[in-house]
């Protein structure tokens, strides 16, 4: 989208220490929707990604992290609300460049999880610069996934299976996670629907038939382990293989999953290596008629 508008885009990452440990999908998400925003909004100019370190405890870091447009700005009384869910600068914004108004509350919500804060500032007609600070670990050599498991490796090999006419149900009613999950499946190239209640995933589970569903555990109206009862009872219902998404993995949470119906779990915050290793497991097995359990 840069180059079709023939913007400049500018990233300045010197100030930050070369090695840093912390969450990359909360930093990649942050970091995308402010720089979607900044291309959406700028018909001419550059859109510039900065950073630096503002504080240091011990082997932390709080790290700020700045993307600058040439844009069309945005008025004063309107700065405030931005970053409240839904909210566009004003009707028109919508009307011409579209938009859910989720992502900066999404972002907020992000930077907190890292321990952060967010911030914007802006000229109308000329500009906006939008901002969020995180905690992250300084050290001399980062680790690194190693090579067989890291997520681009799970992805190329679940792309030479070709999963790609497989249909999966994500049912999470957290819009953080639900945007974390749903990249990570789109990046492995993987179909899928969301479901944001459990009523709407027995709806889905009823209409259509998946080769896979990731159900969240706790959901308002109906949490994880009702709404695996009730698909286990629908026809069909009893062989698609649910794996439970959750923050808690102790023995009893896992005993509950088994006892509703689920067919294995995935802890929260989601690491990619474990979701795409555990997405292809249940595929191969649905692949080769293996037992569910």
């Amino acid at each position: 989208r840069v180059q079709a508008k023939g913007l400049a885009l500018r990233i300045d990452l010197s100030a930050l220490p070369q090695a840093l440990v912390g969450d990359r999908t909360r930093l990649t998400q942050a970091l995308v929707n402010y720089l979607s925003n900044a291309v959406k909004f700028t018909e001419q100019g550059s859109v510039m990604l900065s950073a630096r370190v503002l504080e240091r405890k011990g082997d932390k870091v709080l790290a700020r992290f700045e993307v600058t447009d040439t844009g069309i700005g945005i008025a004063p009384e309107s700065l405030a609300r931005l970053f409240n869910a839904f909210e566009q600068a004003d009707s028109s914004t919508t009307r011409r460049y579209g938009g859910s108004g989720l992502g900066l509350a999404i972002t907020g919500r992000l930077a907190k999880l890292m321990g952060g804060e967010v911030g914007a500032r802006s000229v109308l007609g000329q500009g906006s610069s939008f901002w969020f600070t995180a905690w992250l670990q300084s050290t001399e050599s980062a680790p690194a996934f190693p090579r067989s498991m890291s997520p681009q490796a799970l992805r190329e090999f679940m792309h030479s299976h070709d999963y790609s006419n497989r249909r999966l149900l994500l049912v999470e009613d957290d819009p953080v996670n639900q945007l974390v999950a749903q990249e990570l499946l789109a990046g492995a190239g993987l179909r899928f629907e969301l479901a944001v209640t459990g009523t709407q995933a027995v709806e889905m589970a009823s209409r259509t038939v998946y080769d896979l569903i990731l159900m969240d555990m706790y959901m308002p109206e109906m949490d994880g382990l009702e709404a695996t009862r009730r698909i286990r009872g629908l026809p069909g219902g009893g062989q698609v293989p649910i794996v439970a998404m959750t923050a808690n993995a102790f023995s009893e949470d896992r005993q509950s999953c088994l006892a509703a119906g689920m067919n294995d779990f995935v802890e929260k915050p989601v690491n990619p290596n474990k979701l795409f290793a555990t997405v292809q497991r249940w595929l191969e097995r649905a692949e080769d008629g293996t037992t569910l359990r």
